[in-house]
Parts: C-alpha cells; structure tokens; sequence
C-alpha cells in the first residue's frame, strides 16, 4: 500500500496564491482545514433564503450585533472559510483589519440546497474544531433548520432538526425568539 501525505495550506499561503494569480479572487473557494474547498453555485432559493435570513437576523439584533453576509472568518492558521451568514461582535471599525475569529464569533449559518452533507460534516467538523457554539445550518429543500450545539473534544455531540413551525433562540441572546418560517422567503 502506498502512503501519501496531502499537503495543507495556511491562510497566508492561500492569500499569497490569490496575490500571485494562481486563484483567481473571482474564483468561489474557501480555505476549509488547510484544504482549499470550491464553493457551490448559489442557486436562487439559496440566495433568496441567504438574504431573508440575514435581514430577519439582522432586525432582530439591530444594536447587538454585526450580520455578515459570505465573508470570511478567521478560525485558525488553517481555516478562513465563508459561511452564509455570520453573527460577529460589532466592531466599530467593522473589521477593517482583520477577519472576525471564533471569539468575535456568536453563531455561524449556512445556506443548504446541494451541500446538506458537506455542511453537516466537513463544515460542522471545523466549526466545532474552532469551538463555534452555535451553528445552524438552514435547509431550503426541507425548510428545516438543522442546530449544532454542545461541543466535547472538537465535536458537536447534538445536532436538532427543527420544522419551520418552531421558534429557536440564539445561545449568545437567549431572550430573542426566533421565528423559524422568518428565516426562509
């Protein structure tokens, strides 16, 4: 059997392919645990639930928190990916010089209509390893929200699948309700 070793990549490495033409900052990639991952095509009930998420999050935390919408975040040395949606701390200069990390961090969401599996383990994998506490990932085709909590040694040990009938409640705001049917158009 044949032993081969994979070659990770850090973020100033992937920063400096960018710089140096090898991926095109045009290109829909992200750097996932040193691995740089395409990203799927946006389809339109994926845009139109990524934009109705965002706005409904965004009015629910007006003044408590920044809602960024496929940026990156800085997870670790390894890790820069651009979820969907991102809960940040609000930052008075709005992150002008660095990437929110896992502390800036109060949830993290993704968008799933072709990538429920990659989101749900490869996504998940990460975002737990970078000890994000709140991950949700919305699923357009079933209009469920899939909740990623609890983390033990880098892994989330509770994933909750909720109906669009149901109400669900940040971990970093445990006073605001939210609506689930309002997160999807």
């Amino acid at each position: 059997m044949t032993s081969t070793s994979v070659r990770l990549f850090s973020q100033d490495e992937y920063h400096r392919m960018t710089e140096a033409g090898i991926l095109d900052p045009d290109e829909r990639v992200e750097l996932l645990e040193g691995q740089i991952i395409s990203m799927a095509a946006k389809n339109p009930p994926h845009s139109a639930t990524n934009l109705c998420a965002a706005e409904y999050l965004r009015n629910l935390l007006a003044g408590l928190a920044l809602i960024r919408i496929q940026d990156p975040i800085d997870l670790s040395p390894y890790s820069e990916p651009e979820p969907d949606i991102a809960v940040v701390k609000i930052d008075p200069r709005l992150y002008a010089e660095n990437h929110p990390t896992p502390t800036d961090t109060f949830l993290l969401i993704e968008i799933s209509d072709t990538t429920l599996e990659r989101d749900r383990k490869q996504k998940a994998a990460a975002y737990a390893k970078a000890g994000i506490a709140d991950y949700w990932i919305l699923d357009v085709n079933t209009r469920q929200v899939r909740v990623f909590r609890e983390i033990v040694k880098e892994t989330y040990q509770q994933e909750t699948i909720l109906n669009e009938e149901a109400t669900l409640f940040m971990l970093a705001f445990p006073k605001i309700e939210v609506q689930i049917d309002r997160l999807f158009p």
